[in-house]
């Protein structure tokens, strides 16, 4: 994806350096320094074992060069492209045992952000043809949030708030807590700036029409049929943007996209889907008789 931004280098380098410390311990990688002579270079390939959406790279070559600076990686699949079971994504050079002591740090990043992304990337074609947006939630892993929701745009979805300061979403609690929805946009509205928008979650149409008459930005339409859904459009006609969630599946999603509603929100995107199988092989005549000038 040609319009896919890079994380900046000063967000990843610390996570990425968090993630090699926890696995390398108190004294490194013990086996490969054992068992791999110091002087062992080698090619290693990352090859995918299932068809995907490539999210991570980034975050590899962090992994491997943090490990060891002479570690070069070639791509041969760019980030946020599409990648075939069987298919090489890229070729790792350098010191054997460096690129053994960062592989599972390396992998753990591409398995987790690639499988994002193919989810992502599914929805994204199930309501192709529709107005609906494919975007996330908060519900991530912690620490990962901004690896996570860039795996979501890396695999073509776009991103709900960031972080409980990005917008106010007044949500069934806040309602039961406050007494009521206008008391609770009421409140909100007077403790927010200018450039705040407010959003209200509703799971019915009663509950629809009391936040449209407090005129908010956006309303969330939780666990609504698509009869309701549909129901729901109509009733905001625009003067809100309008917000599908709940139980939302590559099966159902067309369907809900065919309502009209502008966004369709997946919370299964970040804490659940599942990796991509990705591998560092060795080629087999991969061993240190073959040493890289």
């Amino acid at each position: 994806m040609g319009s896919l931004a890079p994380l900046p280098q000063v967000i990843l380098e610390p996570i990425v350096r968090g993630a090699l410390l926890e696995d390398l311990g108190r004294a490194g990688d013990i086996t490969s320094d054992a068992i791999i002579p110091v002087d062992c270079k080698a090619t290693l390939a990352l090859n995918a074992r299932q068809a995907g959406v490539v999210a991570g790279l980034d975050l590899v070559m962090f992994a491997f060069l943090l490990v060891d600076p002479g570690i070069s990686m070639q791509l041969r699949c760019p980030e946020g492209g599409k990648v075939s079971a069987g298919e090489t994504i890229a070729l790792v050079n350098g010191s054997a045992r460096s690129l053994l002591s960062a592989e599972r740090t390396a992998l753990n990043f591409l398995c987790k952000l690639s499988g994002i992304a193919t989810a992502t990337a599914g929805l994204v074609n199930a309501v192709r043809g529709h107005n609906a947006k494919i975007v996330c939630t908060r519900k991530t892993t912690p620490g990962l949030r901004v690896l996570e929701k860039y795996a979501v745009r890396a695999g073509g979805g776009s991103n709900h708030r960031f972080a409980l300061d990005d917008a106010v979403l007044i949500k069934d609690n806040h309602i039961a807590i406050a007494g009521d929805i206008r008391t609770a946009i009421e409140r909100a509205r007077s403790a927010i700036g200018h450039m705040v928008k407010i959003e209200v979650e509703v799971d019915t149409l009663d509950r629809l029409e009391m936040a449209l008459q407090a005129s908010v930005d956006a309303v969330l339409l939780d666990n609504m049929s698509v009869e309701d859904l549909t129901t729901a459009v109509a009733m905001v006609g625009g003067r809100a943007i309008t917000e599908a969630s709940g139980r939302i599946t590559r099966a159902s999603a067309a369907g809900i996209a065919a309502t009209g509603v502008d966004l369709i929100s997946v919370g299964w995107l970040t804490h659940s889907a599942p990796i991509l199988d990705v591998g560092l092989d060795v080629p087999v005549d991969g061993n240190c008789s073959q040493r890289l000038n």
